[in-house]
């Protein structure tokens, strides 16, 4: 039997600047956060269309938002509904112990490019995939794509409350492939059953994998 599989974006030279562009925008608005914003609206400027509108239609939000207000609607986005978690291993596995794993396989991945993360970040934050994306775009591709329906179903959500940061998303989701009937089906699986539940006590002898909770701390 032919084994199914999904397509992977094919990477172009603009890939890695968009990619890195929409790691800017989904990173906390701190006090460089109008630099960033600066840098990715030029960005945005040289890319495809489909890929530079949304990018474009977020920045003049931004442009017109004071950053304090931006960095507080973040907060209360991102930092305190699960609904809108940004980090990608999440709604595939939850708060289990298979989640654990799924982190340390992302580490090793982007051990093995040489690139290296900081103390305080998580592997599977949206921003910190899209800015290894950018740095090896081919691998890159490939993680976007495996997690496309997490980050699907983050972006129908944030859609689904006019928030400003789905327009970054929908940016993100044009630079990969169409989606395939089961990646839709894997999203509405998703958006009906939500991630799953830690199965306490079937097995008393495994080692327990302590996690931050996934919807504080992202890039700052």
């Amino acid at each position: 039997m032919r084994r199914k599989t999904t397509p992977t974006a094919r990477t172009g030279s603009w890939h890695p600047h968009a990619w890195q562009a929409q790691s800017l925008l989904l990173a906390y608005p701190d006090n460089q956060f109008e630099q960033r914003l600066t840098l990715a609206g030029r960005v945005a400027a040289t890319l495809p269309k489909p890929v530079a509108r949304p990018l474009l239609r977020f920045t003049a939000h931004a442009e017109q938002t004071a950053t304090a207000d931006l960095a507080t609607a973040y907060v209360a986005t991102f930092d305190h509904r699960k609904r809108y978690c940004p980090y990608l291993t999440y709604y595939a596995h939850g708060d289990t112990r298979k989640r654990g794993i799924a982190l340390l396989r992302l580490k090793q991945t982007y051990a093995a490019a040489g690139w290296r993360l900081g103390e305080d970040e998580l592997p599977d934050h949206l921003a910190v995939v899209l800015e290894f994306a950018a740095a090896d775009p081919d691998t890159g591709a490939r993680l976007l794509t495996e997690h496309r329906a997490g980050l699907e179903l983050l972006r129908l959500a944030l859609t689904g409350d006019g928030s400003p940061w789905a327009h970054v998303l929908d940016s993100v989701s044009a630079t990969l492939p169409a989606l395939p009937g089961d990646e839709r089906e894997a999203v509405m699986r998703l958006a009906a059953q939500g991630p799953p539940e830690e199965q306490v006590g079937l097995d008393p002898y495994a080692s327990p994998v302590f996690l931050p909770d996934p919807v504080v701390g992202g890039p700052r």
